[in-house]
């Protein structure tokens, strides 16, 4: 994937100030929403099960908290810098508010390699961490969720950190847990269904046939894999996919199945080494240059770039990832009449799922998965049809719109509330 970026969260502000700019904000409301509220770094210790102990560099940055508590997930990844995650912060406000959950956005991410840890090492280094920014986390303040390189079991971790402080169980602390210990049903699948149900939405709206789709997806972990996987089950052919080992393409179609499988099986989780009867390897840069109909970045940030949006071949993007196209590919892309769905839209299925997680866990009554992906169903389509309007009545892209409808709503909270004192 791409190396030389413009900063994240220069990216995230530029973004923020477009929309500000055509919604006139006052000054004073744009000084408030331009920056986070609250960061948060650490230095922590882990002991490794060599003996050795190494210290780790951890972030937990709050946005905004206008709408209600902090919500965000918590990466694991060698390339985390507080910009990044001051960014992811601030897109989560813009996601939740987009969606009309009462959240505001915050994310944490740790520089570390997960998969260069042991199972004990994770284990260590996510309650060192959980207990270092526990002053931010609670049901009511701060709520984490996986993120790139977590996932349920470290969230379980970091329930059990926090209920020990507290000497209580506390299972809405952090959503994205598993099942058995308060989880929603249908929460690892969300993020990848919005996906899905988004690019049925924009083949309705352009009147395409799902089946006539060839989909090309960017990502095999749980927001990609699952995309792929609920697209190919509706009828799509995928004819594209790339994990960190690289791109596969058959123009046939993909046994996505079979590649899920290979990859849960694989002792790096990856596609490495995949292989098949027309399958041909590919790079990553190459993968997003394929002719298709969907295009679906779901890894890492700025992978369309001024550099690749010139030779995009996709119709449509739909950003399963977070920040996946910086602003000038985005004015690229607008000017050759490719459509982009926004991440903040995209991928909200894992924020709203989350929300029904931590109600379900307030309230200690929990839903069916037919609920619970009912109830995403409905917001999702409610808020495309939303954004969708906006962008027709006002000729916008879809991206402007989103940030619109959101930054309004985040804006209108902040002027109701006031300044305090």
């Amino acid at each position: 994937m791409t190396s030389a970026h413009p900063n994240t969260f220069a990216i995230a502000q530029q973004q923020f100030d477009l929309a500000a700019d055509l919604l006139d904000l006052p000054q004073s409301i744009r000084a408030i929403l331009r920056v986070p509220q609250r960061e948060l770094s650490v230095n922590f210790p882990v002991k490794m099960d060599d003996g050795n102990t190494r210290v780790f560099t951890g972030y937990r940055v709050q946005h905004n908290l206008s709408r209600g508590p902090a919500k965000g997930g918590i990466r694991y990844h060698p390339s985390v810098d507080l910009d990044e995650v001051r960014a992811l912060a601030m897109w989560m406000t813009w996601k939740c508010a987009l969606v009309n959950i009462p959240y505001g956005g915050a994310k944490g991410g740790v520089i570390v390699n997960p998969q260069q840890l042991s199972l004990g090492e994770l284990e260590r280094l996510t309650r060192r961490f959980a207990t270092e920014i526990s002053i931010l986390l609670g049901p009511e303040k701060d709520i984490p969720a996986p993120d790139m390189g977590t996932n349920a079991q470290m969230m379980a971790w970091i329930m059990d950190t926090i209920s020990m402080h507290r000497g209580y169980t506390v299972p809405a602390v952090v959503t994205g847990k598993p099942v058995i210990i308060g989880g929603s049903l249908g929460r690892m699948e969300a993020t990848g269904r919005g996906v899905m149900l988004m690019v049925r939405e924009v083949a309705r709206r352009l009147g395409r046939n799902i089946t006539d789709l060839r989909v090309v997806v960017q990502g095999f972990g749980n927001v990609g894999g699952t995309a792929a996987l609920l697209l190919d089950q509706i009828g799509c052919r995928v004819i594209g996919i790339a994990d960190s080992s690289g791109g596969y393409t058959c123009p046939e179609g993909l046994d996505v199945a079979a590649m899920r499988s290979f990859s849960d099986q694989h002792p790096t989780h990856t596609l490495e080494g995949y292989t098949a009867p027309g399958v041909q390897a590919i790079s990553n840069a190459e993968l997003l240059e394929l002719d298709c109909d969907v295009l679906i970045p779901a890894a890492l940030e700025q992978q369309i770039t001024v550099t690749n949006a010139p030779h995009i071949r996709a119709a449509v993007i739909v950003e399963g990832a977070n920040g996946p196209t910086t602003p000038d590919a985005d004015q690229i892309l607008t000017e050759r009449g490719i459509l982009v769905v926004p991440d903040i839209l995209a991928n909200a299925g894992g924020v709203i799922v989350s929300y029904f997680e931590w109600v379900q866990g307030l309230q200690e009554f929990f839903w069916d998965e037919r609920d619970v992906n009912d109830r995403l169903e409905r917001i999702m389509i409610a808020t495309f049809e939303h954004v969708w309007q906006i962008a027709q009545s006002r000729h916008l892209p879809l991206r402007i719109a989103a940030y619109l409808l959101a930054v309004q709503r985040v804006a209108d909270a902040e002027v109701t509330r006031g300044v305090y004192p």
